[in-house]
């Protein structure tokens, strides 16, 4: 073989190593922990609640409405919904719980108050 066929075929080969070496790096999960992995779990759980609420009216509007009511309105109202229907409470509960096992995992927690000042952030001129 002549030298330049050589050097092609150690390229391909090269090539080929560097590919399945480099493959699992770049296919491996993302850190839970980092932004991205957080916003991954984030969107998990928010979509997963998003349909449990949508099969479940009731208690989507009583979420819904302690929106717009005072502090202690809101928690006395959704505290007393769900003390009168605790499946649905557990059942929300084991929806969040991807949410409370990063928190563990990562020492950290993410309010909905801290993503609004993030977007606040982002979006400023």
């Amino acid at each position: 073989m002549s030298k330049s066929l050589w050097r092609t075929v150690f390229g391909v080969i090269a090539g080929c190593v560097l590919g399945v070496m480099i493959a699992p790096t770049a296919a491996a999960a993302p850190d839970p922990c980092s932004a991205s992995g957080v916003a991954a779990t984030a969107s998990g759980v928010l979509n997963t609640a998003s349909g449990y609420l949508d099969g479940h009216p009731e208690a989507n509007s009583v979420l819904t409405a302690a929106v717009n009511q005072s502090p202690a309105d809101a928690k006395s109202s959704v505290r007393g919904y769900f003390l009168g229907h605790p499946g649905e409470a557990l059942d929300l509960k084991g929806i969040a719980q991807p949410l409370l096992d990063l928190r563990s995992r990562c020492n950290t927690s993410v309010s909905p108050d801290q993503l609004a000042a993030l977007f606040d952030a982002l979006s400023a001129d």
